[in-house]
């Protein structure tokens, strides 16, 4: 490797302010690299707005809602490992094979990076798929993916909690 000195001094300025500028950039704290504070503030606000609205429409069952709030290739899987295309889960929702009539959210995480939102909680529903209970206590993910400046919900993924004593009870 060539010594800097043999090099133009237009381009060893050049190399010199790259240098730095990358030195800068590793220096500095990695939130100061991320979204101004206000911005990503005000995006965890709007996704938490969009869970809340999400929420809503499955207690009240509005299609239209969901319809609006699901990307056009959202992918969900259930608890139980079934996994559903927008088109099947509005499906299931006109038929009224899904009800939810109580859904509480607790320990909500909204994680953002750039374009796409993750969200993590903890869900309690009250509510029937056909003739069987589905309530119960539940972790999921919910992601979210940014498209033409509107928030869409690509993917959904639950798990059903288990009581501990429970598990003991059937070791």
């Amino acid at each position: 490797m060539r010594p800097l000195r043999h090099f133009p001094a237009s381009s060893r300025r050049i190399a010199v302010a790259l240098l730095l500028l990358g030195a800068l950039t590793m220096a500095l704290p990695r939130e100061g690299r991320a979204l101004p504070h206000h911005e990503g503030h005000a995006i965890h606000k709007e996704i938490e707005a969009l869970e809340e609205q999400w929420r809503q429409a499955l207690i009240s069952n509005n299609v239209g809602q969901m319809d609006h709030l699901l990307a056009d290739d959202y992918i969900g899987i259930s608890a139980n490992g079934t996994v559903e295309t927008k088109a099947e889960s509005l499906a299931q929702r006109r038929a009224g094979t899904m009800r939810i009539t109580a859904l509480d959210i607790t320990d909500m995480k909204v994680r953002v990076y750039g374009d796409t939102a993750v969200v993590t909680s903890q869900a309690h529903i009250e509510g029937t798929n056909g003739q069987s209970s589905i309530g119960g206590n539940y972790r999921y993910t919910r992601v979210y993916n940014r498209r033409l400046g509107q928030w869409k919900i690509v993917s959904f993924e639950a798990s059903r909690m288990h009581d501990a004593d429970a598990r003991q009870h059937h070791d």
